[in-house]
């Protein structure tokens, strides 16, 4: 099971850095469907993904199309879009012999009507009230891939590290505190 973040002609690109960021550190593939609105090689660009570029599984596709035409029979793609009525917490995202992909498209115009209309029931939504156009790109993506490999069960990813300066302190880390009520200290 691999999964990937698409996106569809991204124009940001301090975007696409936060993106490129959270896929090194989740081992995620990020599929980049061309145009983009920015070189790969911009100062920009790399300032957003700091230093994380080479453990990044970048892909690049010409056109939407060309994308589509790399997807295997036991591939799941999803379009997140505002406009859908199904939540992306309502898929199950946890057969291990699938690939998910997780489509994103562009941050003034989305992804195309057609391709929506085409893929109707690939369509999810992230929840949010009337008072925001969008949510930001990266922070969209951060929420539905952190869902997907919550179901997943983290796969591959420490959930849990031993700093040698350690903020919270061995004693604090011991079982028995989270045991007891918070409330009562």
């Amino acid at each position: 099971m691999t999964n990937h973040v698409v996106l569809f002609e991204p124009l940001m690109p301090a975007n696409t850095g936060n993106i490129a960021r959270t896929c090194a550190g989740t081992n995620t593939v990020l599929d980049l469907i061309e145009p983009l609105g920015f070189q790969l090689d911009n100062k920009k660009m790399k300032r957003a993904g700091l230093d994380y570029w080479d453990k990044v599984d970048i892909r690049k596709h010409d056109d939407l199309k060309a994308f589509l035409d790399t997807l295997g029979p036991n591939d799941e793609m999803y379009l997140i879009s505002k406009f859908s009525s199904k939540s992306y917490t309502d898929i199950q995202y946890t057969d291990d012999n699938k690939n998910y992909y997780f489509v994103f498209g562009k941050e003034t115009t989305g992804l195309p009507e057609t391709f929506m209309r085409e893929y109707y029931d690939r369509n999810l939504r992230i929840p949010m009230s009337d008072h925001i156009r969008a949510y930001n790109l990266s922070n969209s993506v951060a929420m539905v891939l952190m869902e997907a490999l919550r179901q997943q069960e983290f796969p591959g990813l420490e959930t849990s590290h031993h700093y040698e300066n350690d903020k919270l302190k061995d004693d604090y880390n011991r079982h028995e505190r989270y045991e007891r009520n918070l409330g009562d200290e």
